[in-house]
This record gives structure tokens, C-alpha cells and sequence, in this order.
């Protein structure tokens, strides 16, 4: 027992006095808002969503694609549910192209080689083109320039995926001669790919697997013949955006998914987990939460035609605008029916791909695997490759992060020893097909990965000071408005 200097009775009293004066305002309790947020989000009332999408989409020719009668009524039961929650709600049409697969078919010295239509092609005739096969070399930007293809003009060339977008390569050969391009993966698995816009369609494009793009190689000169059409037509659709009422406006917690599905199916996995996970969240949390900070969602269309819906809205903004999000969560593919789990490597941890995220992307990635690993989930980083809405996001600068249980990629032996499941067998062996449907759900996952991202949203809704240095309490700073021309200047800057 330590011995202590004895204080008077008065200076005891004063003591008492200042620590029961201080307690209140200087010691606040911590919110319990993020463990709330994971309590109430219940995955049999998203399981109860994801019913509800199957059945529009059973109703609706068997998908919910962006421009189509199911798409409009997915986004009005996300839109009428938020509305009664007590969300401020809006629908922001855009128009884009919207396309459907005619005919794939390939076929080499006779032999049928499996190929998918790279959405937004040019469109060979009907019956296909018949022409040599080209071997592009492989090198660290395969097929990136026009000097990569030598010995092309009149030929259909094979090239591998990696280093450029596939706009870039077909674009490339076509530059060189080239009639048509075959694309194929660099990774286990077939390869589904877009030009992202029609405008930048030069020859006709398909994408194949890795293995038949590796037989295909040692066949420089084979006759090939190459179907690929595709139905193009301009449509209308929308994004549903959510906002609360409450929570400072000028540091944004922003949290999206992807609601259209592929017109090949009814997106059940893709996307409706993700879309079907932030709206119970949504719900739980109620359009007038105690928050800091304000939480907004969004429900992205056409984001299976090349994220036009995400990439209208994010440059719908002005720079002021921009900058009024904190951050950016996105949510696609959650319940993968052979999951892997797999955060965006905001820090580039990986050293994969793209480099990191911007400033606040590592500590976005580090809050929703710390959820996951604390409570015995391992989880993987995966590159931020440029394929779901995160895209526009990050290139305004703004940092992003999200879950993400795999889609066409193969498990490796080693992640299903860690997390379960098959492996030699794709995450998601229904990807872009019609069996993508309710019997293509790992509800384990998405409810891990659902409560992930109660946590996470529920704890940024409070506090963004680890992203953006905002601490909570300050008052909302109110932004000097540039002239036009200097907001221009800014954001191009």
C-alpha cells in the first residue's frame, strides 16, 4: 500500500465539486449509434428485399436492366420505402445506350471457343467475319499501342487484357488493320468487359478466358470466324439519391450500390445484395438520425452499361459540391454464393493495379476490415480496377472504400482453406446469367459484410476526423462560392 500526502477537507470538497461540474460536458458518453446500427440491420428483413427484387424481375421479362419496366419498379420500391422512412428523396434521370446481346459465337479452325460481347461493340454482320488470327505479344502494356500490332491489317487479332482499358486496345489495332479484336483474361476465369461508350467502338470486340486465350496463342494463322452483334438504342433511366434531414450538409457521408441488373438475368447477387443491404441499413437508420455528420445514399442505374449512372451524378456536381462529401462507400456484389471477402485496397497495400486511393481511401479500408477481422472474418484486398461506381468518385479526388465478395474470378485453394467454399470454382459462377436469383446468395456473407457496413457508415455518421480531418462538433463551415469561371478552373485543376 502506497502511502499519500493528506489534503484538507475544503480542497477535497472543491475537487469533488469541479469533477462533478466537468463530468457532464467534458466527458460525453460515446455514441452507441454503430453498434445500434448492427443490432437492427437484420438479414432476414434484406433477405425480405431481395425476395421483393426477384419478383419485379419475374415480372418484368426476368431482369431489371437500366431502361426497362423492371429497373423503374425496383427504383420505386427503394424510392417509396425511403420516402415514408422520412428521407429527403430524388430521382435523377440520365439518358445512356442501352444494349442486349444478338449473337456471340467464335469459332477457330472449326472449334467453338466460348466469347462474350464487350458491351458497347460495333457489331459484325450477320453470319460474322471470317478472317486470320493475329498473336499480339505479350509485354508489360500488351496491345496498349499501335506499334504492339505488326503484321494485322485485314486480320482478327488476340490480345491479353491488362495495362488499358479494352477501348484502348481494339482502338489500337484498329489503328493497325485490324478487323476485329479477341480480349482475353489475364486471371483465372472468362473475361466480361465494356468499350464504356459507343462513341469509342472502332472494330468488333469480344473477351474470353484465360486458358482458351492461352491455346488460342499457339495458333497465330488460324482461320477464325467471329459473330458478335449487339442491339444498341438510346434510353432514359435514374438514380434514386436519399439524404437525412439531419447531420451538417457540408461534410457528407455518402454510401452506394448499383440497383440494375444485366438484361440477362435478375441480378440478385449483382447487385441486388448490395442495393437490398444499404437500403435495410437506410431504414434502421431513419431519415432523421442523431448524427454529425449527414448520411447520403444512392441507388446507381446503368451502371452495366459502363457507370453512367455514377459517373453523371459525380460530374453533375460542382467543385463546392464535391467537396461537401467527406467520403464514399460502394457496395457491389455482397453475397457471392462461393465468397471471398475483399475490401478495396485503399492503400495500395497490395501494390496491385492501380495505386492507392485518395488521402482517407487506407482509413475507410482499415474501419471495415477491422470490423470483419475482429470478429474472425480474414479478409483480402482487391485492386481499384475501374469496374463498379466507385470510379468517378476517386477521380474528383474523393476518398472511396467498400466490400466486395468476387464475381467472375476463380477462389484459389488457398482463400477457400481460409474462408470455405470451392475452390477451382468462380466466386460467382451465375455472374452477368439468369441463374444470378435468390438460390445465388451466401447469406453468411452478406449478413457479415451487411453488419460491416452498419458499423462502418454508423461510425463515419458520427465522425470523419480519420478521413478528412472534420472533427465532430465544429460548426458547418460555410464555403465561399467561386464565380463560374473560377469554380471551372478549380475543378480542373
Amino acid at each position: 500500500m502506497s502511502l499519500r500526502p493528506k489534503r484538507s477537507f475544503a480542497a477535497l470538497v472543491l475537487t469533488a465539486a469541479l469533477a462533478t461540474a466537468a463530468t457532464p460536458a467534458a466527458i460525453a458518453a460515446p455514441s452507441p449509434l454503430p453498434d445500434q446500427l448492427v443490432k437492427k440491420t437484420d438479414v432476414g428483413a434484406i433477405n425480405r428485399h431481395l425476395i421483393a427484387l426477384q419478383r419485379i424481375a419475374d415480372r418484368n421479362d426476368g431482369n431489371r436492366a437500366a431502361g426497362t419496366d423492371g429497373h423503374a419498379a425496383s427504383a420505386e420500391y427503394i424510392a417509396g420505402k425511403l420516402e415514408a422512412a422520412g428521407y429527403s428523396v430524388t430521382r435523377q434521370e440520365f439518358p445512356f445506350i442501352f444494349t442486349e446481346t444478338i449473337e456471340e459465337k467464335l469459332t477457330v479452325n472449326g472449334a467453338d471457343v466460348p466469347i462474350t460481347v464487350m458491351t458497347y461493340t460495333v457489331s459484325t454482320p450477320e453470319g460474322g467475319i471470317t478472317a486470320p488470327l493475329a498473336v499480339v505479344p505479350v509485354d508489360a502494356t500488351p496491345g496498349c499501342e499501335v506499334t504492339d500490332y505488326t503484321g494485322v491489317a485485314g486480320r482478327i487479332v488476340l490480345v491479353s487484357r491488362g495495362a488499358c482499358p479494352f477501348a484502348q486496345k481494339q482502338a489500337a489495332a484498329a489503328d493497325a488493320g485490324a478487323i476485329a479484336a479477341i480480349i482475353y483474361n489475364n486471371e483465372a476465369g472468362p473475361l466480361n468487359g465494356t468499350l464504356g461508350d459507343p462513341a469509342a467502338a472502332r472494330i468488333p470486340t469480344g473477351g474470353i478466358s484465360q486458358a482458351d486465350g492461352q491455346a488460342l496463342s499457339g495458333q497465330n494463322g488460324a482461320t477464325v470466324t467471329l459473330d458478335l452483334r449487339e442491339f444498341q438504342e438510346p434510353r432514359t433511366s435514374y438514380n434514386v439519391i436519399a439524404e437525412t434531414k439531419t447531420g451538417r450538409k457540408d461534410n457528407v457521408v455518402m454510401a452506394g450500390a448499383h440497383l440494375d441488373s444485366v438484361p440477362e438475368g435478375p441480378g440478385i447477387n449483382d447487385n441486388g445484395t448490395g442495393s437490398a443491404a444499404l437500403l435495410e441499413i437506410a431504414l434502421q437508420l431513419g431519415g432523421k438520425p442523431k448524427v454529425e455528420n449527414a448520411v447520403r445514399f444512392a441507388w446507381w442505374s446503368a451502371e452495366e452499361f459502363g457507370l453512367v449512372g455514377s459517373t453523371h451524378y459525380v460530374d453533375s456536381l460542382s467543385f463546392e459540391q464535391q467537396l461537401d462529401i467527406a467520403l464514399y462507400l460502394n457496395f457491389d456484389m455482397i453475397g457471392s454464393p462461393n465468397a471471398a471477402y475483399f475490401a478495396y485496397d485503399g492503400d495500395d497495400s497490395d501494390g496491385v493495379g492501380a495505386g492507392p486511393g485518395p488521402y482517407g481511401s487506407a482509413q475507410i479500408e482499415a474501419e471495415l476490415t477491422g470490423y470483419l477481422n475482429a470478429r474472425g472474418v480474414p479478409t483480402e484486398g482487391t485492386d481499384f480496377d475501374g469496374r463498379s461506381d466507385y470510379g468517378e468518385f476517386i477521380a474528383v479526388g474523393i476518398p472511396a472504400g467498400g466490400l466486395f465478395t468476387g464475381a467472375e474470378d476463380v477462389k484459389t485453394p488457398e482463400q477457400a482453406a481460409k474462408w470455405g467454399g470451392q475452390a477451382g470454382v468462380a466466386y460467382d459462377p451465375c455472374y452477368h446469367q439468369a441463374c444470378d436469383n435468390l438460390g445465388n446468395v451466401d447469406r453468411v456473407a452478406l449478413d457479415r459484410n451487411a453488419d460491416a457496413i452498419a458499423w462502418t457508415l454508423g461510425t463515419f455518421a458520427l465522425s470523419t476526423e480519420s478521413v478528412n480531418g472534420v472533427a465532430p462538433g465544429k460548426a458547418a463551415v460555410k464555403p465561399h462560392r467561386a464565380p463560374a469561371g473560377e469554380a471551372r478552373a478549380l475543378a480542373a485543376a
